[in-house]
């Protein structure tokens, strides 16, 4: 895209590859590479291996590339969060970002995927994916909480393109498929009783583990007005919650993450 000289704009890149593997009974870094805009920070934390990702672009808007992979080693345990929300911003119409993410969950390792909130803008066109690829004794924990629009200032996400995909395999087997697609007005279309009741605000959560089944009455009680839960296997548990602002949605989401992780969520949650 050109701007008002003339010249082309520049294109955030950015590429972070993190794997972990199991040092006596801590979890520690095996190996680590980072590129462009994307870098790893590192909190203190044991047993379990904490990382925080941070895009220094402070947003993705058309034609941005964000890369995210790691491996979680045998009998590991490793927890990615993001520094803040990240916000995807007002794009030309022929131009995508794109933000890909696969991890693989190696025998008896643990991943916990909890990423802070997306910010749609109005305008905004995003391409994202996550891949999970578990072996047979892995488990992980992803959530994944989205924005629609800046409410308190009024925004209305009356022009955007968004497409989501999230796929869980475990030993080579597909497990979960989901898909989300936003394209045009998506505060009309979030108004229909079927499909958000005006929620400005999303989260969805996936649990994949051997004790999933067993949380399925204790997260119900958690649920807020507009939540469900579904165990839809012994092994995988799956929560999608509605919420009129940021806010109340992690008034809910808060207490089931740390009744499915059973730890404290991350700092950079809470700052």
């Amino acid at each position: 895209m050109l701007d008002t000289l003339g010249s082309f704009q520049p294109r955030a890149k950015g590429q972070a590859v993190l794997s972990s593997k199991l040092c006596a009974t801590e979890s520690v870094i095996d190996d680590l590479y980072q590129s462009g805009c994307m870098r790893i920070l590192f909190p203190r934390s044991s047993p379990s291996l904490s990382a925080v990702l941070i895009n220094t672009s402070g947003g993705v808007t058309g034609g941005d590339r964000i890369a995210v992979s790691g491996q979680v080693g045998k009998g590991s345990s490793l927890t990615l969060t993001t520094q803040a929300a990240e916000r995807a911003y007002r794009a030309q119409p022929h131009e995508i970002a794109t933000i890909e993410t696969k991890i693989e969950v190696a025998d008896q390792a643990t991943l916990h995927w909890l990423p802070q909130e997306l910010i749609l803008f109005d305008g905004c066109r995003l391409r994202r994916k996550l891949g999970i690829h578990l072996a047979q004794t892995g488990t992980a924990l992803l959530v994944e909480p989205i924005i629609f629009g800046r409410t308190a200032m009024g925004e209305m996400l009356n022009d955007m393109h968004f497409s989501d995909r999230v796929s869980i395999t475990r030993a080579g087997r597909p497990i979960y498929l989901d898909g989300v697609n936003l394209i045009g007005d998506a505060t009309a279309q979030l108004a229909h009783a079927a499909t958000g009741s005006a929620a400005t605000t999303m989260a969805s959560i996936v649990y994949a583990a051997p004790d999933a089944a067993r949380h399925i009455t204790a997260i119900r009680a958690l649920l807020p007005q507009f939540g469900g839960a579904s165990v839809l296997a012994d092994d995988l548990l799956a929560v999608r919650l509605l919420a009129q602002d940021s806010y109340l949605l992690r008034k809910s989401l808060i207490p089931i993450i740390e009744q499915l992780s059973n730890t404290p969520l991350p700092a950079a949650w809470r700052l």
